[in-house]
């Protein structure tokens, strides 16, 4: 005989719920946002009956607060804001959305949803932008200060190297020419005019990379 495939049993509270958008965001100068809808999804192959709570009920309307939800397939639920006063403004509420199969009782899983109450749109927008322009500033001066010792390191000046070729150079040029025989500084410290033509050359250039530095 052929058996029926039995599905397999489910654990309270552990089945995943789908649920978009999982924040609901009202603006009391914009008429048209203090009615959302949440789109519930049924991924499985088995229905869904549903039913949606709230932390502070005298605050919304849900239209079909209870319902099912066949196979694969997806319902949307209406959520009116029906008091849209100044004193809930920035006020964080909670709905939850309890799902079971039809044929039990116990809740098979639950998503919650959070609803804020926000005086202006615009307000909102501006904040945002603040807060991008902000965020983009504080990450210009940590990129400054990141390329600061680099930085350093590059116009730091001439080099130990740099400076002792210079020495070395001057010396060079105060000594006397070959051939020079009224110079008291020893014969063997006497240079051609090509090796003071060499370290002559070799000072400019130095010095003028120097500049470059500074």
């Amino acid at each position: 005989m052929h058996q029926q495939k039995r599905q397999p049993e489910l654990v309270e509270g552990t089945l995943p719920v789908f649920v978009f958008p999982t924040e609901l965001i009202f603006y009391a100068d914009d008429q048209s946002t203090h009615k959302q809808v949440l789109t519930l999804y049924n991924p499985y192959e088995f229905a869904l009956k549903f039913k949606v709570l709230c932390t502070t009920p005298n605050k919304y309307v849900v239209v079909d607060a209870a319902g099912a939800v066949k196979p694969q397939c997806c319902v949307d639920i209406v959520i009116r804001h029906r008091d849209v006063r100044s004193c809930h403004y920035g006020v964080i509420d909670k709905f939850r959305l309890q799902v079971s199969e039809q044929s039990q009782r116990k809740a098979l899983g639950r998503k919650e949803v959070i609803a804020t109450l926000l005086p202006s749109a615009k307000e909102q927008q501006k904040e945002e932008e603040e807060k991008r322009i902000k965020e983009h500033l504080a990450e210009s001066v940590f990129f400054e200060q990141s390329c600061q010792p680099e930085n350093r390191t590059v116009s730091s000046g001439p080099s130990l190297l740099t400076v002792f070729l210079g020495v070395v150079c001057i010396a060079a040029l105060m000594l006397p020419t070959l051939g020079d025989m009224e110079s008291l500084v020893p014969l063997y410290l006497h240079l051609s005019v090509n090796q003071k033509l060499v370290a002559a050359y070799i000072l400019g250039k130095g010095f003028k990379d120097a500049l470059v530095l500074m």
